[in-house]
């Protein structure tokens, strides 16, 4: 059983392959968790919490609605077998005490590998240690909790520590003389505190000792600048020695390296860089240019907005089909230098597969080191990928031989980073389960563009990886019609253009509902259209009628319901029953029976899965088929409406529409 701080506030449980997050319900029910992990061992009162849940001032029944969240947890944390990791959550009074083994605790385990580890003394050991303790962390700590001073402090104190972690692990690089790998560690923390004139100083001495003398000024004026705009002082004493020892040039225990970005003094002998080992002939050898993007999708059609936003992002142009190969290297409007994410996201069926997929073979060029894919699994049914497995395979791609390989999942991904850094590869994650799944998986190249699709929007990768979403909505009828007559041949939907309008309509525009439907009329080429929308307009039916073998609407909708809590699943299917169009929260409390603090978090991890679709503050839409698929089961551990029907297998009855 693992408690985690560092990043999102999970509770997982399971083999560490597999691991299963528990349940642990809205944002409060988190907080109080978070608080009890912050105090191990140790009594939190019912004050200290119902301050830390409620910056103004709390609601009357605030103390009746700790002890649900505390019950909610106790229920939770059994269930995932808590009493056999010595798990308990205790009541004393009006206070609660968790009892856990410390081990048990990411933030634990981190202060124990950096108390550990002596940059100066042992170098090669820190690096180790100090590795393994940052990848502990998966994006900004108490991610979940609620927005109020004792939290952000104690995020904020959280962070500190991980800062200083990070400067020790490059002096550690740096006591080996791995100046360059210093950079790496020290420039992501820089750019996201600018003011810290330490960890600024640190990677302008890092960067001017791999012989990189410009860019080490260059943030010593950036600084400086900002310094001075934003507070009105002057850089401190760190920050000045570290520039005043750059311009003078002075030696270091391996010498600024040569080159054309040294920038090194006139007179200053510049040490030659020697290897200390022959290249391999593998090492020689040129690059394999891996190309595992699935074949292009059939008939695609439409989607130009999306199109031109994804060249906007990765390729830095205006307009889809342009920057080509001259392109790839990003602009003023598209990815920062550190490589950046297009965010995929929207509900099942919208097709995100498809356009990554397409994208990514028109843009081919731009891309000459290669094009990765893997499905990630997230939203199918089955398990989910493990980012190891993942990572082996495209290690495998690369060229890297399987028996050097690393086993640690940590040193696999920095392995991935290295091969990626200086390639310009596009990497499509498609089907992301969570921004855990992805980061491991994102390559460390500046020119490499990585495209994740999800039907979760994944707001952690937004945070924490400067994500770039791009939302993608049903099709117009427009487009819809456009994509049938790309699937059915342009003449069959011209012969009803109306009926084809309405299939459109009666499939919410969704590019999967209507290839499924074109499944149906091209199995049948004596059918018109209006047949076919004769018999979806018949809702016990249309589900079914959505599908073609393995693949449909409701098999879809499934996969993302059973992601759901049963709570949220409850209120899926409250919603399919109780609503024609549009909900807010009271209106949805009351459909349900619930708390409307309660119902409000479940509305926005419905939102979240695209569930549905939140048009305006507080006024949340679900779609006709998301709304079929509730009537029959939101669980989604049955069957949707009207799945034990089907087309007539003999021949169809007579009727107006038959042709």
């Amino acid at each position: 059983m693992d408690f985690s701080l560092l990043g999102p506030v999970t509770v997982t449980t399971g083999p560490p392959a597999a691991p299963v997050e528990l349940p642990l319900g809205p944002a409060k029910r988190r907080s109080v968790l978070a608080m009890l992990l912050l105090r191990p061992n140790a009594t939190v009162s019912v004050e200290q919490l119902i301050s830390s849940l409620w910056e103004d001032e709390p609601p009357a029944h605030a103390r009746t609605v700790i002890q649900g969240h505390v019950s909610r947890l106790r229920a939770a944390l059994a269930e995932g077998g808590a009493e056999d990791h010595g798990v308990e959550l205790t009541t004393h009074s009006s206070a609660y005490l968790l009892r856990i083994p410390e081990a048990l605790i990411d933030t634990q385990r981190f202060d124990q590998l950096t108390a550990q580890a002596s940059p100066e003394s042992a170098p090669g050991e820190a690096v180790q240690l100090l590795n393994q303790a940052l990848g502990l962390w998966r994006g900004p700590a108490l991610t979940g909790t609620v927005a109020s001073p004792p939290f952000a402090a104690a995020a904020h104190a959280l962070e500190e520590r991980r800062l200083s972690a990070v400067e020790a692990l490059a002096r550690a690089h740096e006591g080996l003389g791995e100046h360059e790998q210093a950079v790496r560690v020290l420039h992501p923390a820089a750019v996201a505190n600018p003011l810290r004139e330490g960890l600024i100083a640190a990677l302008m001495l890092a960067l001017y000792r791999s012989g990189r003398q410009s860019d080490a000024i260059a943030w010593f004026h950036r600084t400086r600048q900002l310094l001075d705009d934003d507070l009105g002082v002057d850089p401190g004493q760190r920050l000045t020695a570290a520039y005043q020892e750059i311009l003078r040039a002075a030696p270091t225990a391996d010498g600024p390296q040569g080159g054309p970005e040294s920038g090194g003094q006139p007179g200053v002998q510049q040490a030659p860089s020697t290897p200390s080992h022959q290249p391999s002939a593998a090492a020689s050898a040129p690059a394999p240019v891996p190309e595992l993007l699935p074949r292009p999708p059939a008939g695609f059609h439409g989607r130009v907005a999306e199109l031109a936003e994804l060249s906007r992002l990765a390729l830095g142009t205006d307009a889809a089909g342009q920057g080509g190969a001259a392109g790839g290297s990003g602009g003023a409007g598209g990815y920062p230098q550190e490589g950046g994410i297009a965010l995929l996201t929207g509900p099942a069926g919208v097709g995100k597969t498809g356009l990554a997929v397409h994208w990514g073979h028109a843009h081919a060029t731009a891309f000459p080191d290669g094009r990765l894919f893997a499905d990630l699994r997230g939203f199918s049914g089955g398990e989910a990928a493990v980012p190891a497995e993942v990572l082996r395979e495209f290690l495998l791609a690369l060229g890297t031989p399987a028996e050097q390989i690393p086993t640690s999942p940590e040193a696999a991904s920095a392995l991935y980073r290295s091969l990626t850094a200086r390639r310009r590869l596009l990497v499509v994650l498609d089907n992301a389960g969570s921004s855990a799944q992805v980061r491991p998986l994102l390559p460390g190249g500046p020119h490499c563009a990585t495209l994740v699709t999800s039907r979760s929007r994944l707001d952690g990768l937004i945070a924490t990886d400067a994500a770039r979403p791009v939302r993608l909505h049903a099709l117009g009828p427009e487009d819809g019609v456009g994509l049938l007559g790309t699937l059915l041949g342009p003449a069959r939907v011209a012969e009803d253009p109306e009926a084809a309008r309405e299939l459109v309509a009666l499939c919410d525009g969704l590019p999967l509902a209507l290839r499924a439907a074109s499944a149906q009329l091209v199995a049948r080429p004596r059918w018109r259209l209006a047949r076919l929308a004769t018999a979806l307009r018949d809702e016990r039916r249309r589900l079914a009628l959505l599908s073609a073998e393995d693949t449909g609407v409701a098999a879809a909708l499934r996969n993302s319901v059973a992601r759901l809590s049963a709570d949220d699943a409850q209120l899926l299917r409250a919603l399919g029953a109780g609503f024609a169009r549009e909900v807010n929260t009271a209106e949805a409390a009351a459909l349900s029976g619930a708390d409307p603090e309660l119902i409000q978090d479940s509305l926005d991890r419905l939102a979240e899965m695209h569930l549905l679709d939140e048009e305006a503050t507080n006024r949340y839409v679900m779609s006709d088929l998301v709304k079929l698929f509730a009537q029959g089961d939101g669980s989604g551990r049955g069957d949707g409406p009207g799945e034990a029907s089907g087309l007539p297998s003999g021949e169809p009855p007579q009727g107006p529409d038959q042709p």
